[in-house]
């Protein structure tokens, strides 16, 4: 199974009652283990989970800890990236240079790198003066 088909599988499990807006997201660690996560909503707004977050939970709940690629999906005109919290997320545990595809459900897809999502980081390095 792809990363995409993975995605695509996992959107439909996704929790989105109020805005209908499901979203997919599959990752493959450095170890080669795939990992999914879906949008989950709450009545209590922003309290929802985005599915990149909970693809990246699941890959720390399995033991895994570094992103090698990752794919998001979404029913979307356009491939949607993914919010600012989840680059920050996503540049935690990935290297600038990993592969991000964004992919919509009528086969429109972006490649990218994390870099991309997001020029200027903030990393580690900055708090060495802590």
């Amino acid at each position: 199974m792809t990363l995409l088909d993975a995605a695509t599988k996992v959107r439909d499990n996704a929790y989105a009652p109020y805005s209908r807006f499901k979203v997919g997201a599959a990752l493959r660690s450095t170890a080669g283990h795939v990992h999914v996560g879906c949008n989950v909503e709450n009545v209590a707004y922003p309290e929802g989970t985005c599915a990149e977050a909970g693809a990246i939970a699941a890959m720390i709940a399995a033991g895994d800890s570094r992103i090698a690629e990752l794919v998001v999906i979404a029913d979307s005109p356009a491939p949607v990236p993914p919010c600012g919290g989840c680059r920050q997320k996503i540049a935690e545990f990935a290297e600038p240079s990993v592969p991000v595809t964004l992919a919509t459900t009528d086969g429109q897809s972006i490649r990218m790198t994390v870099a991309d999502l997001l020029p200027g980081a903030f990393a580690p390095a900055h708090m060495d003066r802590a």
